[in-house]
């Protein structure tokens, strides 16, 4: 009897242990892509402040309203993230579903308000390329239109945690789904917000 206590014991930690490692994986990995991707826009804001100093580079253009707005979206969408990952902490199951489907609302809308965004510098006669585009407006259009492709990612991993929340996967003590797409959002947003400063500062 005794020893096949020990057995079980064995496999338990052999099990926790397993398990702590995958998590350990899964992290490393998510930080992996994070580190990539700022490499990558590290590689286009230093592309932009290099054109930036062209005969043709135009130090007076604004950026559109609509990329503010945004910009507010995706900070408080970040909160309603948070929220609903301490929500989930503390068991608040109600809470933290409904946290959830905020996030998703939110994010929409920052595409949403990105596109807007685009109208606006169409209508104000900045194209992406033609002959009345320039340079900086370009780097603009690029830049933003790259962060919306990796929010669409995000949005996906938003509602990939939503339906696994829906399905029973995740618990006060098991939750690393809901970590790893918190984070991966997170980023996301802290992103947009260094793109957006960095645009609007370096002329």
């Amino acid at each position: 009897m005794l020893l096949l206590l020990k057995k079980k014991e064995k496999m338990d930690l052999t099990q926790g242990t397993a398990r702590e490692k995958n998590d350990r994986a899964k992290k490393m990995m998510l930080w992996f892509g994070i580190v990539s991707l700022i490499m990558g826009f590290a590689g286009w804001t230093s592309a932009y402040i290099v054109s930036s100093k062209r005969k043709d580079w135009l130090d007076n253009i604004d950026l559109p309203q609509a990329f503010f707005i945004s910009t507010a979206i995706i900070i408080t969408s970040s909160i309603t993230y948070w929220l609903a990952k301490r929500a989930m902490k503390q068991g608040n199951q109600k809470m933290t579903g409904n946290w959830l489907l905020v996030t998703l609302v939110l994010g929409i809308t920052f595409i949403i308000l990105q596109f807007v965004g685009f109208s606006q510098m169409l209508e104000s006669g900045y194209y992406f390329t033609g002959p009345t585009s320039n340079i900086k407006m370009s780097y603009i259009f690029l830049i933003a239109f790259v962060h919306i492709v990796h929010v669409v990612a995000g949005l996906i991993s938003l509602i990939t945690v939503i339906v696994q929340f829906f399905r029973k996967k995740y618990s006060a003590d098991n939750m690393l789904g809901l970590e790893l797409g918190a984070t991966f959002w997170h980023f996301l947003d802290f992103l947009w917000v260094y793109l957006i400063l960095f645009m609007l500062f370096v002329r």
